[in-house]
């Protein structure tokens, strides 16, 4: 029963109708759950709408929580007590945690939770278990977490390099250090809000110079990216074919 059970509230395989129904339902359910937040007034439907919801993913954290063994692949007390301290399990339990402020009205303490309605944002990171989109992302950032981070110290020391050097450059346009790091930042991602930038020739040459390497560091990554998201799905077909 219980294995059923956890096979139901995983993302749902191409022959499991059951499963695929649970994960269209919590779908619905979480974009449903965030339309309030469009909202700047609260009405009864809103009201209706957060207590449906938010009993869906209470049911929907206690099943897991009680397959939690079968998720992780261990048995053992150990097991269930690791299982609320995982990514998923927080994401699940901050995206319940806004249900507090409903008890508010009816007791005057209460009302400090209030201050959980702002974490109902985080019911949007929910929909990415129910992806299998995202969830071959994440799998694809996990492969490629080495070349990533050699992008991202590469990225950091562009910054900080081009910063110190348009900061002792132009030293009347920047300020501070802090101000060089925003430039060589937009500089960076070629965004070039352009309420700070260099009015010297040098400065003006240190620019074009960093505009151009800032497009091929920003290139990496995509590209990184790209190719590990085609062999993931080249890799699950082949799976899918066996």
């Amino acid at each position: 029963m219980r294995k059923r059970i956890y096979e139901i509230i995983e993302v749902s395989q191409d022959n499991d109708k059951a499963s695929m129904c649970y994960d269209i339902l919590m779908m619905i359910s979480i974009v449903i759950s965030v339309v309030p937040l469009a909202f700047k007034e609260t009405n009864t439907l809103f009201h209706v709408v957060d207590i449906v919801t938010t009993t869906l993913f209470i049911t929907d954290y206690i099943l897991r929580f009680a397959t939690a063994d079968l998720k992780l692949g261990k048995s053992g007390i150990l097991t269930f007590i690791r299982y609320p301290f995982t990514p998923w399990a927080i994401i699940d339990l901050v995206s319940i945690l806004p249900a507090l402020s409903i008890l508010s009205s009816g007791f005057r303490l209460l009302r400090l939770f209030r201050i959980f309605r702002t974490f109902r944002v985080f019911r949007v990171f929910k929909a990415f278990r129910y992806s299998k989109s995202i969830t071959i992302i994440i799998n694809v950032m996990k492969k490629s977490k080495e070349p990533l981070l050699a992008v991202c110290v590469l990225a950091v020391g562009y910054i900080l390099i081009s910063a110190l050097i348009i900061f002792n450059v132009e030293g009347d346009s920047f300020t501070t250090f802090f101000d060089a790091i925003y430039w060589a930042t937009v500089s960076l991602t070629t965004v070039g809000y352009g309420d700070i930038y260099p009015v010297t020739t040098a400065g003006r040459i240190i620019t074009m110079l960093s505009s151009i390497f800032g497009i091929a560091i920003v290139a990496l990554p995509a590209g990184i990216i790209t190719a590990g998201y085609l062999d993931e799905l080249n890799s699950e077909k082949d799976s899918n074919k066996t």
